[in-house]
């Protein structure tokens, strides 16, 4: 039982303060991350809140320890307004920036962000690839095939790259209302986080409603920082039959790191 009791404080103890495992359950980080990607996620590079511990009390404020996150980093979260749920996002505003999106071009302190087209991302249509589209938003993208003909979704793939010199791909899919923002001035002590999937992101563009838009994010809401991929899976496996875990594997996003 002593035994028993030491690895399970240990285990607590790693999870809490030095590294966490997460899935992504959606969409509005593609290209990057996929629905069905597990990744481990560093706890102490942001110091810790009471978001770090299994039910900590909701009157513990701030943080401890730790340093401020950089503009670029993929951050796990806690959401706005009501502080339940685990969102992962691109890091975009620090306090003090200002904000705007402008035909679907990042502005960030009065300046565009350069924003270069790349070749089209494609990935194979999968028992979790929703392949999901703006409604109304009429361009040759999403759901299509290979020339074998095998069902596969396309989407619209650009480079961005930030005044930190940190570049990461985005999805555009079209001209879409979340495409011109007014201007977004982050307050002291919060962050402006948007999804690289930009059409399909529920994130700091909207107001923070429980299940939607997020507003700006309190710093204690911080839970860590992504640091690579440990495992990627179609959503094809049956859990009776070990040899469809490995048809479903997507072996070639295991190891991949964020910076």
């Amino acid at each position: 039982m002593r035994f028993v009791l030491s690895v399970a404080l240990m285990g607590l103890a790693l999870r809490c303060f030095v590294i966490m495992p997460r899935s992504i359950p959606s969409e509005s980080m593609m290209p990057r991350l996929l629905v069905g990607d597990y990744l481990m996620v560093a706890k102490w590079p942001y110091g810790f809140s009471r978001f770090s511990l299994p039910w900590a009390p909701a009157g513990l404020h701030g943080r401890l320890f730790g340093a401020s996150p950089a503009r670029g980093d993929v951050v796990v979260f806690r959401a706005p307004p009501d502080d339940h749920a685990d969102y992962i996002k691109r890091l975009i505003g620090l306090p003090g920036d200002r904000i705007q999106m402008k035909g679907g071009v990042l502005w960030l302190n009065g300046k565009a962000v350069p924003k270069v087209r790349e070749s089209d991302f494609v990935i194979p249509m999968a028992a979790n690839t929703e392949c999901s589209t703006i409604p109304n938003v009429e361009t040759p993208y999403g759901p299509g095939a290979t020339t074998e003909g095998k069902p596969d979704c396309r989407f619209a793939r650009y480079r961005e790259t930030l005044p930190d010199g940190i570049s990461y791909d985005v999805l555009d899919q079209g001209d879409t209302p979340q495409d011109d923002t007014p201007i977004f001035t982050v307050p002291a002590g919060h962050y402006f986080m948007m999804g690289d999937n930009r059409d399909m992101s529920a994130d700091s563009r909207f107001p923070a409603v429980a299940g939607d838009g997020i507003g700006m994010v309190p710093a204690e809401n911080l839970e860590g920082r992504a640091l690579f991929t440990i495992w990627s899976t179609d959503g094809s496996a049956h859990w009776l039959n070990p040899a469809s875990w490995w048809r479903a594997l997507r072996s070639n996003r295991i190891g991949r790191g964020f910076r």
